[in-house]
């Protein structure tokens, strides 16, 4: 019985400790995913490159079975410079490339949908056409028969 305490206390202890050690290895791998995707834009570099450099460092910071979504690494970017708005102030105007435009996202993904099923409706009235016409074909040779295309016969 006294054993079973002291694995209860144990998975207790370990069950309190183990997230917070997680939740700061994950604020400071954000902290500095900031830092490098702020310091890399200020200098003047485009928007793909400071992402995949701050996006790269997160990932390999967060370690674990799981990796961090693209999402979650803008996110949590995000949350640093608001968080740190005296230290990130210059930053606040690149912000706006991490997430993009969601409405025109939905937009081309409704576009595209669009696109194909017109292409799907286009197929369906094609194969519908070949059907009639074969259809038609088949009524014309039925009709016509060998005797009265015989060129000969009188």
């Amino acid at each position: 019985m006294q054993r079973f305490k002291e694995k209860k206390l144990i998975l207790l202890a370990l069950g309190i400790l183990t997230p917070l050690t997680l939740t700061s290895t994950k604020v400071n791998a954000s902290a500095f995913g900031a830092e490098i995707f702020c310091t890399m834009r200020d200098g003047g570099n485009d928007h793909e490159s400071s992402w995949e450099a701050a996006y790269t460092y997160i990932k390999k910071q967060k370690g674990g079975l799981f990796k961090v979504s693209p999402k979650n690494a803008a996110a949590q970017i995000t949350e640093t410079v608001i968080r740190e708005r005296d230290k990130f102030n210059y930053c606040v105007e690149y912000l706006d490339n991490l997430h993009p435009n969601r409405k025109l996202i939905r937009d081309l993904e409704k576009e595209e949908e669009r696109k194909e099923k017109e292409a799907k409706d286009r197929e369906k009235k094609r194969k519908k056409l070949e059907k009639e016409l074969e259809e038609a074909n088949e009524a014309i040779s039925e009709k016509f028969t060998d005797e009265t295309l015989d060129r000969y016969s009188y």
